[in-house]
C-alpha cells in the first residue's frame, strides 16, 4: 500500500501500516521518542472530535508512516480506532485509563473525606473537571445521624453554576467579568450558592487543584442550612490540605 493512500476498511483495528517502512532506525533513544509521540498523538486524539492520520502526521510533525505505525500501537491497545468516515477517535479504553486515574484520587480522598462528612454530618462529594462538565466521582455519606442530602457518584455537574462549578471554574482561566462566586473562590478559597442546581439548597465548594498535572476538581457540600457555612468550609479546606498531602 502507498503511504499516500488510506483505506478505512483495509485492517480491523481500523488502521493500516505502509509495510514497506513500518522499520524504524533503532537506536538507544528511539523508544522513548516513539513513547513521547505515541503519548502526544493520543492526547491529540482524545481532544478532537476525529482526526485523520494526515492531520496526526502534521501535528506531530512526523511522516505519515510514523504517524499510521503509532496509531496502529494504539488501535492495538483499543485506545483509538477510526470509524467509517476514516477519521480517527478515542475508544473504549480511554475509559480505562481514566478509572484507573480516578482510583488513585478516590483512594487517597476516601478517608479524609470520611472523616469530614462524619464531622459535619453531611455528604461530601469529590468533583473533577471532565471536558467541559463536572463529575462526582466519590461521594461519601457520614456514619451517623438521620437526615443528610445525597447525590450520586458519577452524576454531572454545569460548570456555570453551583457551588461545585463555580469552584473548579476559579481554576481555569477567568477574567473580572466571571461570575462573582467564580472571583470570590479565586479570592477567599470557596464558593457559596443558593438554589443554583437544586431548588432550596445551599452548596459550599472548596477549589482543589489535583497535582502532577491532574485535572481541576472540587469538594462540594450540598445543605439545607446556610449556618453550617464556617463550619463547612474550615472542614472542606483541611480535607482538600489532607488529600493533596496524601497524593504527594
Amino acid at each position: 500500500m502507498s503511504p499516500t493512500h488510506e483505506h478505512p476498511e483495509a485492517h480491523p483495528a481500523g488502521l493500516e501500516v505502509d509495510a514497506a517502512n513500518s522499520a524504524a532506525p533503532s537506536s538507544r533513544t528511539s523508544g522513548s521518542q516513539t513513547l513521547t509521540r505515541g503519548i502526544e498523538a493520543l492526547k491529540f486524539v482524545a481532544a478532537s472530535n476525529g482526526v485523520t492520520v494526515a492531520e496526526v502526521g502534521e501535528f506531530l510533525k512526523v511522516h505519515r508512516t510514523v504517524a499510521y505505525r503509532l496509531l496502529n500501537a494504539l488501535a492495538d491497545a483499543a485506545l483509538v480506532y477510526r470509524g467509517a468516515d476514516g477519521k480517527i477517535r478515542g475508544s473504549f479504553g480511554l475509559s480505562e485509563l481514566a478509572v484507573a486515574a480516578y482510583s488513585s484520587v478516590r483512594s487517597a480522598a476516601t478517608k479524609h473525606l470520611q472523616e469530614a462528612s462524619n464531622d459535619l454530618g453531611a455528604a461530601i462529594a469529590l468533583i473533577i473537571l471532565e471536558e467541559s462538565t463536572a463529575r462526582a466521582v466519590l461521594v461519601v455519606s457520614p456514619r451517623s445521624g438521620s437526615y443528610h442530602v445525597a447525590f450520586s457518584e458519577g452524576s454531572t455537574h454545569p460548570l456555570d453554576r453551583g457551588a461545585a462549578g463555580h469552584a473548579i471554574s476559579s481554576l481555569l482561566p477567568h477574567d473580572s467579568s466571571a461570575h462573582p462566586e467564580v472571583l470570590a473562590a479565586a479570592s477567599r478559597g470557596y464558593t457559596k450558592t443558593y438554589g443554583e442546581v437544586e431548588p432550596l439548597m445551599y452548596g459550599f465548594a472548596v477549589p482543589l487543584q489535583l497535582p502532577h498535572g491532574g485535572p481541576a476538581a472540587c469538594l462540594n457540600v450540598i445543605a439545607t442550612r446556610s449556618d453550617i457555612e464556617d463550619d463547612a468550609v474550615a472542614r472542606l479546606q483541611r480535607a482538600a490540605q489532607d488529600i493533596l498531602a496524601e497524593l504527594g
